[in-house]
């Protein structure tokens, strides 16, 4: 990475909330039980960041929250009703003393469960509405009722998938860059990164990242929770540019660096498939690793079939970057 860029990233305001680093840790018997042609696997455990259960947004909170005016203030964010990043922001306005309000799509279960129920827990002001159409109109109203009270709102897009979210991720390749150099650096092959993406912030952060360290043996599989691989390739440049304007850099990522992959979405957002249900047994039993069923474990299905398929080389290494999701275990 350019020091300007690196000085940059590290003088942003930042509010710490996540535990760091996150274990960088190899699983040789999960490699194992993928047979003699597997190729060496890490698993990078940001579902370890900590707060509310941890997750990847609770990296991209530290940026947007660091940026905000603590005050009066109340924050406004959406998702589904099960939304990890509700969850997590919730958690975070509990813990600063802040009025969070949650316009989430479709009706929580009722007895609450899993996020839903931790929301509640923290406090949050849970607004339901019938589609994701809905909810920007919503978080509006939201915010302009809060500033006739004398709040000073902030709204949340979803997953703080934004230029200044994804920084997050930009930092965390820079910590795990630092992680494979204390093993002894990246290896002679590529190195293969698995995650779940949707909103597609994290691995916008990964990719700019990366880019900026110069590492062009990385390969970020994004595997999809319900975004069309052409939809996530244009958001992750996107986003990646946005976050490179902050930093006063500019990058092209390199097109072989982002692997959009969209066939393990099932019949859509929020549904196991039989592929899910077999990674997340398949983590659990050969890692001691929880892979909620329909968004970790689609990326886990991924990762299984792109190593099974021999996509993998036996000579690269496979990351697979968890990105949490543990209380949909519970619903």
């Amino acid at each position: 990475m350019s020091p300007a860029a690196l000085n940059r990233l590290e003088s942003l305001p930042r509010l710490p909330l996540a535990f760091l680093p996150t274990p960088l840790v190899p699983s040789p018997n999960l490699r194992a039980a993928l047979g003699p042609d597997a190729p060496p696997i890490l698993l990078k455990m940001d579902d370890w960041t900590g707060l509310a259960l941890g997750g990847n947004k609770v990296r991209k909170l530290e940026f947007v929250f660091g940026q905000m005016d603590l005050g009066t203030g109340t924050v406004i964010t959406c998702g589904g009703p099960q939304s990890n990043h509700c969850r997590v922001t919730a958690a975070a306005a509990a813990h600063l003393g802040l009025e969070c309000i949650l316009v989430v799509n479709g009706q929580p279960p009722d007895p609450p469960t899993g996020n839903s129920l931790l929301m509640r827990l923290f406090g949050a002001e849970i607004r339901p509405v019938a589609g994701r159409e809905e909810r920007a109109p919503a978080m509006e109203e939201a915010a302009a009722e809060a500033r006739a009270r004398g709040k000073r709102p902030l709204v949340i897009p979803l997953g703080a998938s934004t230029p200044l979210g994804a920084l997050g991720y930009v930092r965390a390749a820079v910590e795990a860059d630092r992680q494979m150099a204390e093993r002894g650096g990246w290896g002679p092959g590529r190195t293969w990164i698995f995650l779940s993406s949707s909103s597609c912030g994290t691995m916008a952060g990964l990719a700019l990242g990366f880019a900026l360290l110069g590492r062009s043996e990385v390969r970020l599989v994004g595997v999809s929770a319900d975004t069309p691989a052409d939809e996530m390739r244009a958001t992750v440049r996107d986003l990646a540019s946005g976050a490179a304007e902050l930093l006063g850099d500019e990058v092209d990522l390199p097109p072989e660096m982002v692997v959009p992959e969209d066939g393990f979405v099932g019949a859509g957002y929020g549904i196991p498939t039989p592929q899910s249900m077999e990674a997340a047994a398949f983590f659990g039993r050969h890692a001691g690793v929880i892979l909620d069923q329909t968004y970790t474990a689609k990326a886990g299905a991924g990762f299984l079939d792109w190593i099974r398929q021999g996509r993998v080389p036996p000579g690269d290494t496979a990351l697979f970057w968890h990105t949490g999701g543990a209380p949909a275990i519970f619903t």
